[in-house]
């Protein structure tokens, strides 16, 4: 499970040294290959292969013809490459989502249960400001038993 956040910075070839701790979650549940990819544009979501191959699995379960379907599919596609992490821990952004979410120099990775995320550090900030937890957003979540 992935969890908490590392600072770090993409290089000016588009590379993410992965964090120690996920780094080391990674070597000993997933080996080298990810499936990078965005819902939005905003943020990189780098996925595991195998946690990437679950959600595959899901989306063949939905008819091809669903709306829905194929909207997540047309974003996730084009935003989204493979990319195996070298022997210095570096996974290589897609150069579209890099330029998409701004994720050059100082970003932020987020673990999220299965996945990590990337931010550009600044906008993400921005964005907590500008989006804030409301006392809706916590009572929906008390509905969960959180």
């Amino acid at each position: 499970m992935f969890r908490g956040n590392h600072p770090t910075r993409v290089d000016e070839k588009g590379r993410l040294k992965l964090p120690a701790e996920f780094k080391r979650l990674v070597d000993e549940r997933y080996g080298a290959h990810f499936y990078i990819t965005s819902k939005d544009g905003h943020s990189a979501e780098i996925y595991p292969l195998p946690e990437w191959e679950k959600i595959e699995e899901k989306l063949a379960g939905i008819p091809s013809m669903n709306a829905a379907k194929k909207k997540f599919l047309d974003r996730v596609n084009y935003y989204g490459q493979m990319s195996e992490m070298d022997a210095q821990g570096r996974v290589l952004l897609p150069q579209i989502l890099r330029e998409s979410a701004r994720l050059s120099g100082d970003v932020v990775v987020f673990g999220v249960q299965t996945y990590l995320e990337v931010e550009n550090h600044d906008e993400l900030k921005k964005r907590m400001e500008t989006e804030p937890l409301t006392a809706e957003d916590q009572q929906d979540l008390a509905n969960f038993g959180i």
